[in-house]
Formats: structure tokens, C-alpha cells, sequence
């Protein structure tokens, strides 16, 4: 934090253009430079671009039941064979990526938005709404995710909705907690008692000064928990809680491939590699988006 507290006390002489384009253009040249970093971007880019582009890659419907062909194994016109319906599996997972995409995106950053602006009340305002956010945060972090999503859901029945807004809920704490440790260490610097005694409101400094040098760190954790996100969304789609049928989510994608899974192997294979290489990928990219923005975790080259 320390690091990058100190870079934020410069911000005239990183503040002109000629200056943020040598370091952006560093920076990309170090990501596109660390293999793990590079194979990590190139995961993540076909994750994107295969849950954007699903109804242009197949010809298939990914819920059209065709029974003369079930279980059929992979072939030129099912290339990852198809379910006990006669469904296309490689269908069902291209179209169980946008639900990923989906969740992932819409979860994310709603979440990051909360746990920046809630972090930035907490870190810059009066000590008792520090306090008070703290004790929301330690509450919500002392219920596992897994667990409070199964209780909620339990209650008020699955939906895809009802999934976003668990996920959003449990990851504001990680975001809040890092946004206030990033104010806290950047309330004290120079430039921040110049712009308040230069008449500067809150919201001023929040927005202008606090904010830009706090959004880093959060969106390396972004990418980190973007996983993390995906894998709790096939986990309750896995156990019936999740996405409804006949929607194709990874995970159901699963649970249908374990049932029929002495007949044919292909839907577990199908459903189980996205979710390992979508996990291996946004880590990957975190990892090394860490090591680029955070000088004290650089692996040594």
C-alpha cells in the first residue's frame, strides 16, 4: 500500500499526457512480456469473445431437444458430442458462458462501485461511520458465501437475479476494506491538505484525488474474483439453485453430464474445462497485473 500511496503524491508530474503513455505503454509491454500474464490475457479474451460472439460460433439451439441423437459422441456436426436429450454440448457451453459473462459482469462491478464509495466514506469520514461500515463489513464476512447464498435462495427460491445480488452483497467487504486502507493512506498526503485548504469539499477530493490512485488495487482484485464469481454461480446452477432449466449454465451443464456420465463423458468434460481454464485465466492476468502495479510483489526478472 505504501508503494503506491507514495506514487499518488505526486500527481502533477504523472498527471500529463506524455508521462501516462510511457507508463501505460510500459506496463503493456511487461503483461505482454510475462508468459503466465500473456497466457492469462489470452484465456480471458476467448472467454469474452466466445460468450459475445456464442449465437454467430454455432448453428445449433442450445435448448432444442433432438432425441435420435442423444449421447452421441463428438463428430463434425456435434464437435462436443451432445446430452441425454440430443442437445448440442458445445452449444450449451458457449451459450453457459454468456450466463457467466453475465453474472460476472454485472456482479463485479456493481460490487467494486459499493466497496469503493462505501471504503472512501469509511477511510475519509468521521470516525463513527468508520466504525459502523467496519462492524457491516466483519457481519457480512462472518457468513460464508456459499452458505449465505444457500440460505437466501433457499428462502426465496432460485433465480438468476436472486444469484447476482448474493454475489454482489458478499464481495463489497473485500472492495470497502481495500478502498478504506487506500484512503486512510492517502488523507494524510500533501496534496490532499492543499486541496482542502484550498477550500475543496469532500466530494471534491474524494472524487478527484482519492478515488483515481484507490481504483487500481481494486481492479486487480476484480479480475481476481471474477473466478471466483463464476465458480459460485456453477455451484449453485451444480446443485439446482442457480440458473433455471432449460437456460444452460456450466454448472448444469454438470450436474446433467455426473448423471449421464456411463453413457457418455463428454458433458462433464465439456462443463468442468471452462470453469478451469476461465479460473486459470483471470488468475493468471491478475497475478501478473499485481506484480506490474505493485513494485514491492514484482517477481524478480
Amino acid at each position: 500500500m505504501s508503494a503506491r500511496a507514495s506514487d499518488a503524491t505526486a500527481p502533477a508530474a504523472a498527471g500529463t499526457p506524455a508521462p501516462r503513455r510511457k507508463r501505460r505503454f510500459a506496463r503493456s509491454r511487461r503483461l505482454l512480456g510475462d508468459p503466465l500474464g500473456l497466457t492469462g490475457l489470452v484465456l480471458v479474451l476467448v472467454f469474452f469473445a466466445s460468450a459475445a460472439f456464442a449465437p454467430w460460433l454455432t448453428s445449433h439451439s442450445p435448448s432444442k431437444i433432438n432425441v435420435k441423437h442423444r449421447f452421441e459422441g463428438p463428430s463434425a456436426t456435434f464437435l462436443l458430442g451432445t446430452d441425454q436429450l440430443g442437445r448440442d454440448t458445445l452449444t450449451r457451453v458457449l451459450y453457459g458462458g454468456r450466463v457467466a459473462l453475465q453474472v460476472a459482469a454485472i456482479a463485479v462491478s456493481i460490487g467494486l462501485f459499493a466497496g469503493l464509495v462505501l471504503g472512501m466514506l469509511a477511510g475519509y469520514g468521521p470516525r463513527w461511520m468508520d466504525n459502523a461500515l467496519l462492524l457491516v463489513f466483519d457481519t457480512i464476512n462472518s457468513f460464508p458465501a456459499i452458505m449465505l447464498a444457500l440460505a437466501i435462495i433457499t428462502l426465496t427460491g432460485p433465480s438468476l437475479h436472486m444469484v447476482i445480488a448474493v454475489i454482489i452483497i458478499t464481495s463489497i467487504p473485500s472492495y470497502g476494506r481495500i478502498a478504506r486502507t487506500q484512503t486512510l493512506a492517502l488523507r494524510g498526503t500533501e496534496f490532499i491538505l492543499a486541496e482542502r485548504a484550498l477550500g475543496a469539499g469532500p466530494i471534491r477530493v474524494l472524487g478527484r484525488h482519492v478515488m483515481p490512485n484507490a481504483i487500481g488495487p481494486l481492479l486487480i482484485l476484480a479480475a481476481m474474483n471474477v473466478p471466483v464469481v463464476v465458480t459460485i454461480e456453477a455451484g449453485l446452477s451444480f446443485l439446482g439453485l442457480g440458473v433455471r432449466p432449460p437456460t444452460p449454465s456450466w454448472g448444469s451443464i454438470l450436474a446433467d453430464g455426473r448423471q449421464i456420465i456411463r453413457e457418455t463423458p463428454w458433458p462433464v468434460i465439456a462443463g468442468g474445462l471452462p470453469l478451469i481454464l476461465t479460473t486459470l485465466g483471470f488468475t493468471f492476468l491478475g497475478e501478473a497485473l499485481r506484480d506490474i502495479f505493485d513494485p514491492r510483489l514484482r517477481r524478480s526478472t
